[in-house]
């Protein structure tokens, strides 16, 4: 490989391919990995297929000069701005509001390489610097940012990004299709006010027919239906009114016909076109397909490695989009309920690209995607799907049309194992136990059994990880997650297929506290029913509010947005360690500490249920 074959950062590289002028500058928060498990990267190349040239800033210097803003001057088209694979706030602070020491999408994993509120910055420095030029947000902070929204890490009710960060056009969600649209347009001359109608895109107008600014704008009719929302006005008065825009919001954005919803914020008018359809097979393999070095670009070379491409390095993605719906993940907001799934073909030319790297050792790390056992699963009359509004297909139960069907996950499992070169394929993605675990499969056709059997013998690698996230039915029915006797259920057919095959797997459980709903009984109850079944906690969290999910809007307004009923949550420092506590129940330090909350809880029973050893 020479240096030609990643898309340009440096002005040398534009110089090397003859370039006087760039047509798209991209922006963003991450290195620069040429893969497609990185926004950026797909972005830049879906643009470069489409014949435009593409150079890419990655992690701008925002403290001194601004020269690296500056370093392709003005581009034809646009500048495009990400903060990267993850919201810069939650890449900075940990859920205690502390400054992590690391950033795993940066080489050596060093910390300090982007600003908080990434997008923001980037794209105030940018109007700045060139106020004509147009300026396109995406990614998935101006994703979950799109509308009013609860910001954890400054404790106040925020307006859509698009007002802070000035710019002219959002993309939310996964933007390969829209991004394409609005170079085209702008390629025609268009100017970026004129561009109202391209779906999965949202903007400011003010109430008068203006722009921002001092740019007019056009008429913004449309074919579609428009849904009004509380004003951010309103939102800030009144939580109650602001759990209800995200019902809203929540279910327009996973409605295979949406309404384009607008909202009042100051003088201006939000617009939030709907999403486009799903993407078909050919689409999301042509993105797939792209011609990525699937490595660092080789100026990072001498500066260490990258933590984030390290974990994905030699796994491949098979699917996007999820149907489970957890109250406290963003992944339906971003990528939508409904899975596109890629073709065998386009899959396993992947993973023989994966096989052929220098490093390849004969493991591959991942073959999955936001939940690894949803591939090619969808409606099985799917003229339902057209009409329905549920937000998830698996709970409070598993919808009688979903085609919950393993096979084709199967073959494709068998395909890879018959790779000479291949000596394991593990599944390091999580699976969702219910989708093969609350229906029976007594005739084998859905393959649910033969599929859990494939599963341990051939693709776990020592540790099976499960994410039943509390033992609660109460705070599981908030979570989206099904019964905790389910994951009682699997860990017991999981010991016999342990015992049948001679196995040494262990199952390990993920478990969150502080989620609305859950009070320090839950955790105690937690902490018995854990212990009972042999578990010694390890993989836990602290529930962190994040943009646009259902968890976080309970967490800042009390309230159900579904139901408009109260809901307990802990907030405080105190409530929220005192819940973690119970996690550990078994060190030293925490024994006494929870001996006496079970006593004023009215728990005293459980003392001898967790330390009668």
């Amino acid at each position: 490989m020479n240096l030609l074959d990643w898309l340009p950062i440096t002005k040398k590289e534009t110089d090397l391919r003859g370039w006087d002028e760039v047509d798209i500058v991209i922006i963003t928060g991450d290195a620069y990995v040429d893969h497609p498990a990185f926004g950026a990267a797909v972005i830049g190349r879906v643009l470069e297929s489409h014949g435009y040239k593409v150079a890419l800033i990655p992690q701008p210097n925002w403290r001194d000069d601004l020269r690296d803003f500056k370093k392709f001057g003005k581009p034809r088209l646009f500048f495009g701005i990400s903060a990267g694979a993850m919201d810069s706030m939650v890449n900075h602070y940990t859920a205690n509001k502390r400054l992590r020491s690391n950033d795993a999408y940066t080489p050596g994993g060093e910390a300090g390489f982007r600003p908080d509120y990434a997008t923001i910055t980037y794209s105030n420095i940018l109007k700045k610097i060139y106020p004509d030029t147009p300026v396109v947000i995406g990614g998935i902070e101006a994703s979950l940012r799109r509308v009013t929204h609860y910001d954890y890490w400054s404790d106040e009710l925020k307006p859509t990004i698009m007002l802070d960060s000035k710019a002219d056009l959002g993309v939310y969600g996964m933007g390969e299709l829209a991004i394409v649209e609005i170079a085209k347009a702008l390629d025609e001359n268009k100017k970026i006010e004129e561009i109202t109608n391209i779906p999965q895109t949202f903007f400011l107008r003010t109430r008068q027919g203006t722009r921002q600014g001092t740019r007019q704008a056009t008429s913004i009719q449309s074919e579609w239906n428009d849904l009004s929302l509380a004003s951010h006005e309103e939102c800030l008065k009144d939580k109650k009114t602001y759990a209800s825009n995200f019902k809203n919001v929540e279910i327009e954005s996973n409605k295979k016909h949406a309404n384009r919803l607008l909202q009042d914020v100051g003088d201006y008018t939000l617009y939030i076109n709907p999403p486009y359809p799903t993407m078909t097979e050919s689409q999301i393999d042509a993105s797939f397909d792209l011609p990525y070095t699937r490595l660092p670009h080789p100026k990072y070379a001498k500066r260490g490695t990258i933590p984030a491409y390290e974990m994905i390095r030699h796994s491949v993605n098979i699917h996007r989009g999820c149907f489970g719906g957890c109250a406290f993940c963003t992944i339906s907001a971003h990528q939508g309920k409904f899975v596109a799934s890629r073709s065998k073909k386009s899959i396993m030319k992947e993973v023989k690209q994966v096989v052929e790297m220098e490093d390849f050792k004969g493991y591959i790390s991942d073959l999955g995607g936001p939940s690894a056992n949803m591939y090619r699963m969808k409606g099985k009359d799917e003229s339902l799907c057209e009409k329905c509004v549920r937000p998830t297909c698996i709970q409070p139960n598993i919808c009688k049309n979903l085609d919950t069907n393993h096979h084709p996950l199967i073959e494709l499992y068998k395909e890879v194992d018959k790779l000479p070169q291949v000596k394991k394929a593990t599944i390091g993605s999580g699976i969702r136990y219910d989708l093969f675990l609350t229906n029976e499969d007594t005739s084998g056709k859905l393959g649910y059994d033969e599929y859990f059997e494939q599963l341990m013998k051939r693709h776990v690698s020592g540790r099976l990880k499960v994410a039943p996230e509390h033992s609660s039915d109460e705070v599981l029915r908030l979570m989206r997650k099904p019964s905790f006797n389910l994951f009682v259920k699997l860990k017991k057919k999981f010991d016999k297929v342990n015992e049948k095959h001679h196995l040494n797997q262990q199952l390990i459980p993920y478990f969150i506290s502080s989620h609305p709903a859950c009070t320090l009984v839950d955790m105690a109850e937690l902490a018995v029913k854990t212990k009972e079944l042999g578990y010694r906690l390890e993989q836990v969290q602290d529930f962190t509010p994040t943009p646009m999910t259902l968890a976080t809007e309970i967490y800042y307004s009390g309230y159900d947005p579904y139901t408009l009923k109260p809901v307990f949550v802990a907030k405080t420092k105190q409530e929220k360690l005192d819940q973690q506590r119970f996690f550990f129940w078994y060190k030293p330090e925490n024994r006494q500490y929870v001996k006496n909350a079970l006593r004023k809880i009215g728990k005293a029973l459980w003392i001898e249920k967790l330390f009668k050893f």
